[in-house]
């Protein structure tokens, strides 16, 4: 039989067999770099294998399918022309090119954010530069450009190998036999793309089978989800829905029931009479999990340990979006990061916001970075929403030693900051700045020596001790000491420049990394996934604060109100962030931006309960924050499914109203 068959038709299902052998390597590496399935039962095992090998399959046929169809036109014809010969080895070229660039780029953002690549990344394409910089000093880029063009030269010399081989011999056939094969064909491909024997076909959702995220992501093709979470488009307002929700988030936020109105004004009677500084640092890629003061048992943080120790700190604190310009985006506006694709701050449409760090009158507002800030259009929500902000950027500094991508290091960032931060408490003018830091992000540019910081070296400890910190590299552990010593150093600067007595430092993570298992840790979160929204948050004002552990649920929007407050000034909340120390605020909780099972979805946490809920399908699943079971317990308690998922409801369609009607020249309120 398969000697009759004719050598176009060989042609075709050879190619595919070896584009699905290439598939299946990458997937072997990924499992050997990212999957730790060794507690995993094996029929979970087994079924992400099957799984795996299906995707793999249909994403071979798919990849040859245009290629198919003009082989199958020109049939035998096909293999006789050397203008097919050039076209198919051409396309064959960049079809494997294509492919090892998509998984490659699926290895570094798993690497990232402990997610398969999906159409979210393209935001990284706002930025082109500044990524295309990550990946030249992050990973050996020219050397990686060198084995792409081996590759392209042996997949050049293979496929045209092979197409000699089914030339070699030819064999006219009747049209009658050429129509049979061209409909059998078309017919095995289609199923294959198909790839099921149900009513509907293999999908991306059909990876998300176990409790174990894990095992999912590993079940998953990165190339077909990419493609297929497109569809994971954002929602407009749906004011009738805002409307049904809003008492809800009234109650929750002791705002008026009668007409939608979010203004709460906060007004002090015996305000400072000396205004206190207030300096908002966020910590790149710094969660609970990594730090040694919440359990982890390398000591990589001892200076913020101390400090800590020292401050105001919320042990409950997360943020909206595991992602940069998400957090910043949040902790400006006071209003979270739930657009699917983009993130918020590269939506025109909703930057400009009515916000509090506009309101600090008298002070002057700053804004640090040690790169540019044009990155996913920072630079716009920061100067949409704030008058007479002064951007501090890489450019803008008196000493300039560029560190890597991100600009100056943190070290340098923290002495350039203090430089202009002395100059206005000399001149006793109070200030309100922003600092963000970006060293404790790949390629994590550490100095062999900066004052008393060294970095740990490999014959200094062992692999195992940094496993069992969940730390992937040595690297990734020493840009997190050198971030810790730098905070403490910036401490110490501003004590020796005068203003640190008269301050309000609040620190807070703008996400964690991702960590592998760290034994003696409850891992829940990391099951969950919501470790990498659980950052810490504390702020370090000795003459303002007393040193305690808030375990309220505190989210990012809240730091602003917070530290209004804590500085007694006067100020306008219109947006969904609280006071954190108003006694009224006890019905705390903390709203994010999450996926299930692959699907853009929003979480709550409260009341030691997470609850999670997809934006499309609307799936939802309840879980106790406390048990490493990871079972849905909503059908046992039906009470707290309800008013969770009111409450979250209530956050999600609040958000998307917010977005487009907290502006500075609002519409009138709506009545019922």
């Amino acid at each position: 039989m398969l000697k009759k068959t004719p050598n176009y038709i060989k042609y075709i299902f050879t190619n595919i067999f070896f584009l699905f052998v290439f598939n299946s390597i990458f997937r072997g590496i990924f499992y050997y770099n990212f999957s730790p399935l060794e507690n995993i039962p094996a029929p979970e095992i087994q079924k992400a294998i099957l799984l795996g090998i299906r995707f793999d399959l249909k994403l071979a046929i798919i990849a040859f399918f245009p290629l198919a169809i003009v082989v199958l036109i020109r049939n035998y014809r096909f293999l006789k022309s050397k203008t097919h010969k050039k076209i198919g080895t051409i396309y064959l070229v960049l079809t494997y090119l294509v492919l090892t660039l998509f998984y490659l780029f699926d290895s570094g953002y798993y690497e990232y954010l402990a997610i398969r690549l999906d159409a979210s990344s393209l935001r990284f394409l706002g930025d082109l530069k500044i990524s295309i910089q990550v990946l030249i000093e992050s990973y050996p880029i020219y050397k990686g450009l060198l084995g792409l063009f081996i590759l392209s030269f042996i997949i050049y010399k293979f496929n045209s190998s092979l197409f000699n081989l089914f030339s070699k011999t030819q064999q006219e056939i009747t049209k009658k036999i050429k129509a049979i094969y061209f409909i059998f064909t078309i017919l095995v491909l289609s199923f294959g793309i198909y790839n099921s024997v149900t009513h509907y076909p293999l999908r991306w959702s059909e990876a998300f089978f176990s409790k174990n995220n894990s095992v999912n992501q590993f079940a998953l093709n990165p190339v077909l989800y990419f493609f297929d979470s497109f569809a994971f488009r954002s929602e407009g307002v749906d004011i009738k829905k805002f409307k049904t929700y809003y008492p809800v988030i009234a109650k929750h936020l002791n705002l008026p029931q009668d007409s939608v109105n979010f203004e709460k004004k906060v007004t002090f009677e015996n305000p400072y009479k000396v205004k206190p500084n207030i300096i908002f640092v966020m910590l790149e890629s710094v969660g609970t999990a990594p730090m040694s003061f919440y359990g982890n048992p390398i000591n990589s943080t001892p200076k913020m340990d101390s400090i800590i120790g020292e401050s105001l700190s919320f042990s409950k604190f997360y943020v909206h979006k595991p992602g940069t310009a998400g957090s910043v985006f949040a902790s400006i506006t006071g209003l979270p990061d739930i657009e699917d694709v983009k993130t918020a701050s590269r939506n025109p449409m909703i930057i400009d916001q009515r916000i509090i760090f506009d309101q600090f009158k008298g002070y002057e507002k700053s804004y640090f970075l040690g790169g540019s800030a044009n990155w996913a259009n920072i630079r716009g929500v920061f100067q949409s929403n704030i008058k007479e902000l002064k951007i501090y950027e890489e450019g803008s500094f008196e000493e300039e030693n560029r560190a890597d991508v991100w600009g100056i290091d943190d070290y340098d960032l923290f002495k350039e900051a203090d430089k202009k931060l002395k100059k206005l408490h000399e001149k006793e003018k109070p200030f309100v700045t922003y600092i963000q830091t970006a060293t404790n992000h790949m390629p994590y540019t550490v100095p062999d020596k900066k004052e008393s910081f060294t970095p740990i070296l490999e014959n200094e400890i062992d692999k195992k001790t940094i496993l069992n910190g969940g730390f992937r590299s040595l690297s990734q552990l020493n840009g997190l000491r050198y971030l810790d010593f730098n905070v403490a150093r910036f401490l110490d600067r501003t004590k020796e420049s005068g203003y640190y007595d008269n301050s309000i430092f609040v620190f807070f993570g703008d996400h964690s990394i991702n960590l592998k298992g760290i034994k003696g840790l409850n891992n829940n979160e990391v099951n969950l996934g919501i470790q990498l929204n659980h950052t810490p948050c504390f702020i370090h004002a000795p003459k303002y604060t007393k040193t305690q552990i808030v375990d309220k649920y505190a989210k990012l929007i809240d730091i602003f109100p917070t530290a209004a407050s804590i500085a007694k000034i006067d100020y306008v909340n219109y947006t969904l962030g609280r006071d954190l120390l108003d006694s009224t605020s006890i019905n705390t909780a903390a709203f994010i931006y999450t996926q299930n099972k692959g699907e853009g979805a929003v979480g709550l946490i409260k009341d030691e309960y997470y609850y999670e809920k997809t934006n499309r399908s609307k799936k939802a699943a309840l879980y106790s924050i406390n048990n490493n079971s990871y079972r849905d317990i909503k059908s046992n308690k039906l009470d707290v499914t309800e008013k969770m998922d009111s409450l979250l409801s209530a956050y999600y369609y609040t958000t998307k109203y917010l977005y487009f009607n907290n502006k500075k020249q609002p519409k009138p309120n709506i009545k019922y």
